[in-house]
């Protein structure tokens, strides 16, 4: 029989640790860091919802907006994005052929003595046509009613051509009232313009514009009387001597480019003929 002791036996207590109990570790951060930073974009967008104007929103939204290139030269604003992109409306690709004088940007649009600065184009091309607006402007003073025919002219240069506008005041018209019937001062601007337009062998567009009715009618005549004066005009210039090969294109374009806002205003009944660019 063994020895008898009073010694305490020996407990070995082994406690299990567990690691990040109380605080599940370290996940809860980031979904704080998460929420934070959507709150701050949320209050980003209620400002700027709040300090910008409907164009630089638009421009804001299209800048984050996929873009298709479908040109070589892909930017439809004035600078790389200017606030649009390319499938915003009437917005033109710049490859240099694509706007008119109707569509023609802040930037791009001509200024000058003669309604437009000359950039653009060969530098021939821009030297005859400044050529063509000093021979008009010289003719007409020629006659004895000079300065009542330039009354009814403006030049300008635009990414199609050199458009020469011939259009009514109040006081004379160049087309009898609701009619094609040309007035003797539409012949006599025409026959001015035939000879001048010699100096160069460009391509010729005619455009008619028209004003508004007063009222609401069934049967608008503005869309037929457009097209008609511009033809009227296409004749008045084979019989002054332009060449009929010459002659690319009329088109009625009725009271939807309007010349000044009063839609009803004399100014919008005009005819343009346009000396177009080489390749147009």
């Amino acid at each position: 029989m063994g020895r008898h002791t009073n010694a305490a036996p020996v407990v070995i207590k082994r406690k299990k640790v567990v690691s990040g109990d109380g605080h599940h570790g370290g996940a809860w951060k980031v979904a704080y860091a998460d929420f934070v930073t959507a709150m701050m974009a949320f209050f980003m967008l209620m400002w700027l919802l709040n300090a910008t104007t409907e164009k630089q929103r638009k421009g804001l939204a299209d800048f984050f907006s996929p873009k298709v290139p479908i040109a070589r030269v892909s930017g439809g604003g004035e600078g790389a994005f200017g606030g649009e992109s390319l499938f915003a409306d009437q917005t033109m690709i710049r490859d240099g052929i694509g706007a008119t004088d109707v569509r023609a940007t802040a930037e791009r649009a001509a200024r000058g003595a003669s309604g437009q600065d000359l950039q653009g184009g060969e530098p021939q091309e821009l030297e005859a046509w400044k050529a063509v607006e000093d021979a008009l402007n010289g003719r007409a003073g020629e006659l004895l009613e000079g300065d009542t025919l330039m009354r009814h002219v403006e030049t300008r240069i635009t990414d199609e051509g050199l458009i020469i506008e011939l259009f009514d005041t109040e006081e004379e018209p160049l087309f009898e009232d609701g009619t094609d019937r040309p007035t003797a001062l539409m012949k006599t601007l025409i026959g001015v313009v035939a000879e001048v337009s010699e100096m160069v062998v460009n391509g010729v567009a005619v455009e008619g514009h028209t004003r508004s009715q007063p009222v609401v009618l069934a049967d608008n005549p503005v869309w037929p009387l457009s097209a008609a004066r511009a033809m009227a005009t296409r004749r008045l210039l084979e019989k002054g001597g332009m060449e009929p090969d010459r002659i690319k294109r009329v088109t009625g374009h009725a009271d939807r480019t309007l010349a000044v806002p009063n839609p009803m205003a004399a100014r919008n009944n005009r005819v343009e003929i346009i000396l177009l660019r080489e390749g147009l």
